[in-house]
């Protein structure tokens, strides 16, 4: 039976579909066709000719076997091949060839966003914000001629997204889907903060400065702990930049959170004193580097900025460390220990 094979190699060459590709789909998929015409035989398979621009139905009829002492249930023997392509199978045929091509031009596609878009994984892109009227809770965001995904989980509470706004977007997973690629992005994950800071601090990208740990309340607060890998950089000053030039450029993407930029170190003492900031610890005691707990000691004047509005501060330098941290009062702790020394020389005196 008559086929375009020629015409269709040359549309599949042209979205880099290989020839041995499309007739082994289109073989496959004119074989299924064919089992669905009436009197089908089961066992069938389907030959090309691309030279003539045709295809044959090769057909085998089950033989059955005598049944011996043995072999009380054999089962059958094919028969030799025969022609048994369908008379009126020309429309079908077409249709199948025309749905083949299809599907392969798509799962080309597909490929070709996959291939693009896999090596983004853990990067920065810019998109555009689609509108979507369909779901209101997902936001689409248009990144060339591809949509990504900015799903609820993953924006910033109290952040709206405007129809045509550019946006930066952390690239948080690229899959493959039942219907494509599924590209997700993200607003509120923490590492888009340091692709941020990547793309305005010259030294994180030379590896002079690194960013060791950052903890992250989306649209309201970001911890950074930062340390220099050179001497004589200071790696806070590289974050902020002349003027507060880089930070700001950062926060202009972030919109009102604001962002605490703190010294880290292999000290757990000194680094949860500094991930208090802007509050200032009179001193930290490490209760049990095992289980990671700790507690600093803060003036009383100073109290409430340690623990931070709904205990954010706290909540924020906690994640940042990875330790337990109890927050007292300093005066309260220098009188207890008054107390107890008092209470020591007395009894030594006695």
């Amino acid at each position: 039976m008559e086929l375009d094979l020629a015409g269709m190699h040359q549309l599949a060459a042209g979205q880099g579909i290989d020839p041995e590709t499309l007739d082994a789909a289109l073989s496959e998929a004119l074989r299924l066709a064919y089992l669905k015409t009436p009197h089908a035989a089961k066992h069938a398979r389907v030959e090309l000719d691309p030279r003539a621009g045709s295809f044959t139905v090769w057909a085998q009829d089950e033989i059955p076997v005598e049944p011996t002492e043995d072999n009380p249930h054999p089962a059958p023997t094919l028969g030799e091949e025969y022609d048994d392509t369908p008379r009126d199978f020309g429309r079908l045929a077409a249709a199948t060839a025309r749905q083949v091509i299809s599907q392969l031009f798509r799962k080309a596609e597909d490929d070709k966003v996959f291939g693009a878009f896999s090596g983004q994984k853990g990067k920065l892109i810019t998109g555009i914000v689609q509108q979507d009227v369909k779901d209101t809770s997902n936001v689409h965001v248009a990144v060339g001629d591809v949509e990504a995904l900015l799903p609820r989980r993953e924006q910033v509470p109290g952040e709206r997204y405007r129809h045509g706004e550019r946006i930066r977007v952390y690239v948080v997973n690229v899959a493959r889907g039942l219907k494509g690629p599924e590209i997700v992005v993200s607003r509120s994950h923490p590492e888009l903060v340091r692709r941020l800071f990547e793309r305005e601090v010259p030294e994180l990208v030379s590896g002079a400065v690194s960013i060791m740990a950052i903890a992250r309340e989306a649209g309201a607060r970001t911890k950074i702990a930062v340390r220099a890998n050179t001497e004589g950089v200071n790696p806070k000053g590289a974050l902020i930049g002349p003027g507060g030039a880089r930070v700001r450029a950062v926060m202009e993407n972030l919109g009102p959170e604001k962002i605490d930029i703190v010294d880290w170190s292999a000290d757990p003492a000194k680094f949860v004193a500094a991930a208090l900031s802007p509050a200032v610890a009179t001193g930290v005691q490490v209760i049990s580097e095992k289980n990671q707990t700790a507690i600093a000691f803060i003036h009383d004047d100073q109290l409430s900025l340690a623990i931070g509005k709904e205990g954010q501060n706290a909540r924020l330098a906690a994640k940042l460390t990875g330790w337990k941290i109890g927050i007292e009062s300093a005066e309260a702790h220098a009188k207890k220990m008054a107390e107890a020394q008092a209470s020591t020389s007395g009894e030594t005196a006695e």
